[in-house]
């Protein structure tokens, strides 16, 4: 989630009059870092993934599943048992929005060897194991993407009801604050949002039309003249930061070995994002509704939009300074590589002054116009005990911007005074319900930065176009009836780097454009004379590389799931769930998910998850029953 600074938080009023004070010394602590460090040059690749859980209680009687409101509690003895009893401990554990949810990481970043992937999996388990061993009689923890019926009346244990009209942090219809974090920094942030803002965050997502479903579909909101006015036909309407930030993800940061190969890095993965969130999707169930996506992202990009109405473009700039595009979650703007300083095609809104100062203190112009468009947004949460700070020694008056910056890749400067290097975090893959299937989305992401740096591939297309994927890439199906913009010849220099790639580009009809309309199945799996495929140049990849038979065996085993995934051989998760709840006795063709849908849909999650039942349409046969939650090993298959 960020920065989580501990002390006395302030008003939005408060927070506001020093917003100046944060973005003047946000940008004197990048450049003291940046001066510091610019030159500085690691050999080795590390790694490592984070992943999100939500805590959840089953009522086998009554059938039903809930929210259990104990992260911080487990958290607190995840952390007494682990990393503080033993800094070398394997895993670690951090807090996240949810008050029903917790997040997990490897003890130490994965290294640049390969046989660091055959490790994952083993770590993953390790995480799920330990978490659930101090969990109570039938509760569980789940790696799901949005808990199907989160807002909907009694959907937390304890059960808590929403405070619309009182003075709480989120003013929600359906989301309590209990719900959230007990940290300040995240009532805090959903306060702040809602008074910047001016309003209520407004979360609008299309509902599928079964054949039952009402025509128009149109909830009735007449306690709430705000909702009433917000809410659209034919949509789920939310209101609150925790629909968004209250939803699981898969995340992986890379540590490379200079601030240009990082650049290069996080220019070559934006193109990827959308590609890789379409064959992740995890999301299609909102506020107990089935949608018409697969996708959580416009949800949690909508739930932060911190954006006032003239911000927005809906009343002439009077009180504000900018208009601005996009929500503060969302995709990138700008390219940071000289290869990608053509095809930065999006208007870019930025703080002239700060990009002035940055220019004449040696940042280049596109570094200096990334920080410079970063620093448009004000800070949203400020704690009294850190407003004064050591320039040369802290930072987290840039951390402050910069993490509350959510965009589908990060770029992450060193922290002040430690030997971590120049860092790039992809951000847009969704949670899957196995440790095999978030080992392999991880694994794949990171074996293609490998080839991507020794290969020197070149996947850059105009940045709008990356847009236009990332609204693709969340529509229902995405991964099999989308088209995605992608570049054709993603060789620097027309090297062929895959047996039969020159002869599938030389077959290729001429055409002046870079890049083309394919389907995901195209990118990832490759058509004769159109495009060779990600998963068969990383196979030749593999091929010229010394691997152990047991990692090949592995990384093989990921990316097969990878590649059946895009072929439409196997299902998306998304795609799984919708099957299943459309298949339940209970379901009535009505787009609505009751309490007992809900519960045998969780309950099937938490099986496959545990390994106690097959799942083949959404696994196949790349993944083999190991019954580790049987003999409690963890042990890899």
């Amino acid at each position: 989630m960020g920065l989580l600074s501990q002390g006395s938080p302030l008003s939005w009023e408060e927070t506001k009059r020093y917003a100046h004070h944060v973005r003047r010394h946000g940008v004197l602590q990048f450049l003291h870092i940046y001066h510091t460090v610019k030159e500085r040059h690691k050999d080795v690749l590390k790694w490592g993934d984070e992943v999100e859980y939500m805590l959840v209680s089953f009522d086998h009687i009554n059938k039903k599943v809930r929210l259990v409101l104990s992260g911080e509690e487990v958290l607190e003895t995840l952390q007494a048992k682990g990393e503080r009893a033993n800094p070398n401990h394997p895993t670690l554990w951090r807090p996240e929005y949810g008050s029903y949810m917790i997040e997990g990481t490897p003890g130490q970043p994965y290294g640049g060897t390969m046989s660091e992937f055959n490790t994952v999996q083993d770590n993953m388990r390790k995480r799920r194991l330990e978490a659930s061993s101090v969990m109570k009689e039938n509760e569980a923890l789940c790696t799901i993407t949005s808990f199907p019926r989160l807002g909907c009346p009694g959907f937390t244990v304890p059960e808590h009801k929403p405070t619309p009209t009182e003075g709480g942090a989120s003013k929600s219809l359906f989301f309590p604050d209990e719900a959230i974090n007990k940290h300040p920094r995240f009532s805090t942030l959903t306060r702040n949002i809602r008074h910047r803002r001016g309003e209520k965050v407004v979360i609008n997502v299309p509902i599928f039309k079964d054949k039952n479903t009402p025509s128009p579909f149109i909830e009735s909101f007449p306690q709430d003249d705000e909702a009433a006015k917000a809410a659209k036909p034919d949509h789920i309407y939310m209101d609150a930061m925790g629909f968004g930030m209250g939803n699981c993800c898969l995340q992986v940061t890379f540590q490379a070995c200079s601030i240009s190969e990082a650049r290069y890095l996080y220019d070559q993965l934006a193109t990827i994002c959308p590609i890789v969130m379409a064959l992740s999707a995890a999301s299609p169930f909102y506020r107990g509704y089935v949608s018409d996506i697969d996708c959580r992202w416009g949800v949690i990009s909508a739930s932060v939009d911190d954006r006032t109405r003239e911000e927005r473009g809906l009343e002439p700039l009077k009180n504000n300074i900018y208009r601005i595009s996009k929500s503060r979650y969302d995709s990138i703007d700008s390219y940071l590589s000289k290869c990608g300083e053509k095809y930065n095609d999006i208007d870019l809104t930025i703080d002239k002054e700060i990009y002035e100062q940055l220019l004449k203190e040696g940042i280049d112009h596109l570094l200096a116009q990334h920080i410079a468009h970063l620093f448009i947004r004000d800070p949203l949460t400020l704690f009294e005990e850190k407003i004064h700070l050591d320039d040369a020694n802290e930072s987290d008056h840039f951390e402050n911007i910069q993490s509350t910056n959510w965009q589908t890749m990060r770029f992450k400067p060193p922290p002040p005074n430690s030997d971590i290097g120049w860092r790039v975090e992809f951000r847009p893959m969704e949670v899957q319900l196995t440790d095999f299937e978030n080992s392999a989305y991880v694994v794949f992401v990171v074996l293609l930065t490998r080839v991507i740096l020794s290969y020197k591939l070149d996947f850059l297309i105009p940045l709008s176009k990356v847009d236009e994927n990332m609204k693709v890439a969340q529509k229902r199906d995405a991964v099999l009836q989308g088209k995605f913009y992608f570049r054709k010849d993603i060789c620097k220099g027309g090297n062929a780097v895959v047996d039969g790639y020159g002869a599938a580009q030389n077959g290729m009809e001429t055409d002046t454009e870079e890049y083309t309309l394919m389907s995901i199945d195209t990118i990832i799996n490759g058509k004769e004379g159109v495009f060779p495929g990600l998963i068969p140049i990383l196979n030749s990849y593999l091929e010229n590389m010394e691997v152990d038979v047991d990692t090949r065996c592995s990384i093989l085993n990921y990316l097969k799931l990878i590649k059946k995934r895009a072929s439409g051989e196997l299902m998306t998760v998304a795609r799984w769930m919708r099957e299943f709840v459309a298949n339940h006795p209970d379901y009535k063709k009505d787009s609505v998910i009751t309490d007992e849908m809900n519960y045998s849909l969780i309950l099937k999650c938490n099986q496959i998850a545990d390994e106690l039942t097959e799942c083949p349409e959404l696994l196949g046969s790349a993944f083999k029953k190991t019954k580790y939650n049987e003999n409690k090993t963890g042990s890899s298959n």
